[in-house]
């Protein structure tokens, strides 16, 4: 699921115009912050999932689902807009290309750096400031920080900063034991 967050030729093209629009309309961090719900929204419901994805679902019940969540989530108007556009369009399984479209054009504009930390459990909030500060020291520059959970690491972290990866996960370091014993 997290993997569907990556851009796509549609995604790019639709999340241009809706940056585009953003900034005309002085919306950019409001319809920043929905995406960032319908993000997680996207992660936690299967049901929103099946709305966009079902190809039962016709465009103008998938704009209408959309529609609900987006007046419900008290969205900005640019963003609802631009969700019954994607929907009527027949473009609402392409909801994470545009977004993760979205995300990569801000983080373009903004000039800032964005990383994705991956641990067994969840971060406390005092782990997550650590391995900000940690970052910001490595980097030299304040990283947008993406937490998500992933149990089948084991425990440690996972790190990317662009695409580089820093693994320091348990389940790595007992694959890499595993394959030396192998090779002893």
């Amino acid at each position: 699921m997290a993997d569907d967050f990556r851009t796509t030729e549609v995604g790019e093209r639709y999340a241009q115009a809706l940056f585009d629009l953003s900034q005309e309309t002085g919306a950019l961090d409001a319809v920043r912050g929905d995406l960032a719900s319908l993000k997680a929204a996207w992660l936690e419901s299967a049901d929103l999932r099946r709305l966009a994805l079902s190809p039962v679902i016709s465009a103008e019940d998938q704009g209408k689902g959309l529609a609900a969540i987006a007046d419900k989530a008290q969205f900005n108007a640019t963003t609802k807009r631009f969700l019954g556009l994607l929907a009527q369009n027949g473009r609402a399984r392409d909801l994470p290309g545009v977004i993760a479209g979205f995300e990569a054009l801000y983080v373009r504009m903004a000039n800032l750096v964005t990383a994705e930390v991956v641990s067994a459990l969840p971060l406390t909030p005092v782990q997550s400031k650590n391995v900000q500060a940690a970052l910001r020291t490595a980097l030299g520059r304040d990283p947008e920080l993406t937490t998500r959970v992933d149990p089948s690491i084991l425990g440690g972290l996972k790190v990317k900063v662009g695409s580089k990866l820093f693994d320091a996960s348990l389940k790595t370091k007992l694959d890499q034991m595993t394959y030396a014993l192998k090779r002893a």
